[in-house]
């Protein structure tokens, strides 16, 4: 007889309770008072540009998302903790990262003290970093492990689909793990605004999935009632986090790509007269009229495309999908006459290289 262990809900309901205690227990964020943490001298900017360093060095060393959301973890806690100066302020985000690092990275792809700080640009040496992991490590009584906002978001994400599968299924070319790398990145995003740095990780986790559902399905509402109510998260905090939520992503979307097109020949551009008379002179007099005045156009002869960012852009993988399709079980092999993960089929890319169309080429940057 087989032996089978409990069902999937059931794991997943003591993923989440258990996460939730640890949470309570250490849960720490230090607060601004006026234009600064309080008690130092850092302002809310040079908080923001610590996160954002720590997740650039992140990227940088190709940590795991779990990476990043444990050094802020170690980050709210120490200044929450100490009233640490600005000066030491990267010093304390480097060695939160290597402590991280050394908790959930393989020891192979771990860089060492010295190359780390080279390569990511930190102006401490070595030295100094290994004495502020110390530093932070008394401070934080030597307690490392906690459940982080990227935790929560990966459970509330699967207890999801798990129970409610069918909300990707009028989604294209959009899978679970594909879904969670998109969310992820939206969650990192919202990690660096301090605004938000009131709330805990498992309030930031559901809004950025409600955000989500409100835009998939109308549906939304009682897959939220259901997790608020298993996850006991205060209604008040949860509408207020919302709502700088959704402020905050709106500018997360990635703007409108620019292109210019420059006629190989002049037969292509004597055809696009012929064929777009009145669009492409009207084209063609505003850039003469903007090389003109700002100098800056290089051909007078250009046609300018735009390619619309669409939400299914943002859903081509990165450097978290590899990580979530093991998660969901999902083959990489794509089908017969689908498109390839970057961008296009065998037969697509073929066809490109034969085109006799110029490439395009990015908008050059006007001063």
């Amino acid at each position: 007889m087989k032996c089978t262990g409990p069902p999937e809900s059931q794991k997943l309901a003591l993923a989440m309770e258990h996460a939730l205690a640890r949470e309570t227990e250490t849960w720490k964020v230090p607060v601004f008072h006026g234009f600064t943490l309080k008690g130092t001298d850092i302002s809310p900017f040079y908080y923001e540009k610590a996160v954002l360093w720590i997740r650039e060095s992140n990227s940088l060393f190709q940590f795991c998302s779990e990476t990043f959301a444990l050094a802020v973890s170690f980050f709210n806690r120490l200044l929450a903790s100490v009233k640490a100066q600005l000066k030491y302020l990267q010093c304390i985000a480097t060695a939160c990262l290597v402590l991280a690092a050394k908790i959930n990275e393989e020891d192979e792809i771990i860089p060492s003290v010295k190359k780390l700080a080279v390569q990511s640009g930190c102006k401490c040496s070595p030295a100094e970093i290994v004495r502020m992991e110390r530093i932070i490590l008394n401070k934080l009584h030597w307690d490392l492990y906690t459940a982080t906002s990227i935790d929560f978001l990966n459970i509330f994400h699967a207890m999801v689909m798990s129970k409610w599968p069918h909300l990707l299924n009028g989604l294209p070319q959009r899978n679970p793990s594909r879904h969670a790398a998109f969310l992820t990145k939206q969650l990192q995003h919202c990690m660096a605004c301090h605004q938000v740095l009131q709330f805990k990780g498992s309030t930031l986790a559901l809004v950025i999935i409600t955000l989500e559902l409100e835009r998939l399905t109308p549906d939304w509402f009682p897959v939220i009632t259901d997790l608020l109510k298993k996850a006991q998260i205060d209604s008040t905090q949860f509408i207020h986090c919302k709502e700088l939520v959704d402020q905050h992503l709106l500018g997360f979307q990635p703007s409108n790509t620019v292109y210019i097109f420059n006629p190989a020949n002049q037969n292509i551009q004597t055809h696009l007269d012929k064929r777009l008379p009145c669009c492409y002179s009207t084209v063609k007099q505003t850039t003469q009229i903007n090389s003109g005045a700002r100098g800056s156009w290089p051909n007078s002869s250009a046609f300018i495309l735009l390619r619309a960012k669409t939400h299914e852009d943002d859903m081509q993988p990165d450097e978290f999908y590899d990580g979530f399709k093991y998660l969901y079980s999902e083959d990489e092999i794509p089908e017969a006459g689908q498109t390839s993960s970057m961008g296009g089929s065998d037969d697509q890319r073929q066809e490109e290289s034969n085109s006799t169309c110029p490439p395009l080429q990015p908008v050059p940057q006007i001063d």
